[in-house]
């Protein structure tokens, strides 16, 4: 037969246990209620600034040359009384080689035109015929529409040096980029 040996630690465990009840005698448990509360969360931060809602406020506001397809998602289509429509046809068919490219993503209409001037100024000091914008197709827009779309538009049309532009082929971004014809004098 095998003897155990007793367990010593008996006694300890007795001692620490009357120990421990002498410690919290008195002690109640808190209510679910009453337990600490819980951080106050963060407050929620503005997605624009005063001015980015001044500046869009602005823009909602310009009705120059707003053209109602732009606000549908359809292909734009642009080109100055002097430039025939079979200079319009080659610019489509993507018969133009595109010799730069702009991606306005993600920016607001501030940026982007701003981007969009610096970038045409450019283009035209490198005499560069046709470049690409992407604009996007303003899938985020929610009900406002392709807001960046209608910008872009309406630039390119009071910028004298663009002959011409279209949507770009589905290949190129489709009716989310431009093909932009430029003054090569």
């Amino acid at each position: 037969m095998t003897v155990l040996p007793e367990d010593e630690d008996a006694d300890e465990d007795t001692e620490d246990a009357r120990l421990f009840r002498q410690a919290v005698r008195g002690v109640r448990p808190l209510r679910a209620d009453s337990a600490a509360p819980r951080p106050p969360r963060a407050r929620p931060r503005a997605r624009f600034t005063r001015a980015d809602r001044a500046a869009v406020l602005r823009e909602s506001l310009d009705v120059h040359g707003i053209d109602p397809e732009q606000l549908t998602g359809e292909a734009l289509v642009f080109r100055r009384p002097h430039i025939g429509p079979g200079v319009l046809r080659r610019l489509r068919r993507g018969d133009y080689r595109v010799q730069r490219e702009i991606d306005l993503h993600g920016m607001t209409v501030v940026e982007a035109k701003a981007a969009l001037r610096e970038f045409l100024v450019s283009a035209l000091e490198e005499r560069v015929r046709c470049v690409r914008i992407v604009h996007g197709k303003g899938l985020r827009s929610g009900h406002r529409g392709p807001v960046l779309k209608a910008a872009v538009s309406s630039l390119l049309r009071r910028t004298g040096a663009v002959l011409a532009y279209v949507s770009a082929r589905p290949v190129d971004g489709g009716t989310g980029a431009l093909y932009v014809l430029l003054s090569a004098d």
